[in-house]
């Protein structure tokens, strides 16, 4: 019983869409994707985010820029990794807008962005590192990492970051434990009247 790794395509979009959504609620009720979308109905946020992974402007959520893990043929988690240079801010807006966002749209961004840190664009950042229930003691994320961090090294980059929010133990421990440093810590006033948590962490790694 061995995990593949491999490149997502756009047919993973439904899963992940599914993995993106786990990932913005990270044990929250409400998640960024909740606010942004303004609806609490899950399946209309699925089908917004499936439609996200496949936009013209090439998100930090592009199908692109994710891998999927996989075990006996079935998708079981991700983790996506992303330039800033290149998945901008104004690239989400203009994506946001191809899958048709609400007039509210900025509201929910200002949050999104009120911890900035001011990321450098050189720097390769990871995201949405999630996997389904059931498959958390057999390696998955570990394995997935390793992969992102080979294929990294090998495009020349040296440096990784990931964001977490304040409060995820889990999360950052885990990033620890694959030699994640906290290298800066924001807590933000709107972040947390939103989302009950009181900021975010970021994490960067030397490889």
């Amino acid at each position: 019983m061995s995990i593949k790794i491999r490149k997502a395509i756009v047919n993973d979009a439904p899963f992940l869409a599914q993995m993106i959504l786990q990932s913005s609620r990270a044990g929250k009720k409400v998640g960024i994707f909740d606010l942004i979308f303004e609806t609490e109905n899950d399946k209309e946020i699925l089908t917004k985010l499936e439609a996200l992974t496949q936009t013209t402007a090439k998100t930090h959520c592009n199908f692109n820029n994710f891998l999927v893990a996989e075990l006996d043929g079935k998708s079981i988690g991700t983790l996506c990794s992303y330039e800033p240079r290149i998945a901008t801010k104004q690239v989400f807006e203009d994506a946001l807008n191809e899958v048709g966002c609400g007039e509210h749209m900025a509201e929910a961004l200002e949050v999104l962005y009120c911890c900035d840190f001011g990321l450098n664009n050189r720097t390769l950042m990871f995201d949405f590192m999630e996997e389904l229930e059931g498959f958390i003691d057999v390696g998955v994320l570990k394995t997935l990492m390793t992969k992102s961090l080979l294929t990294a090294r090998l495009k020349g980059y040296r440096i990784a970051q990931a964001l977490v929010e304040i409060g995820s133990l889990e999360t950052l421990l885990f990033y620890k434990k694959l030699g994640f440093k906290v290298v800066d810590e924001k807590e933000c006033d709107l972040y947390k009247e939103k989302f009950g948590r009181a900021g975010l962490v970021l994490l960067a790694i030397e490889f």
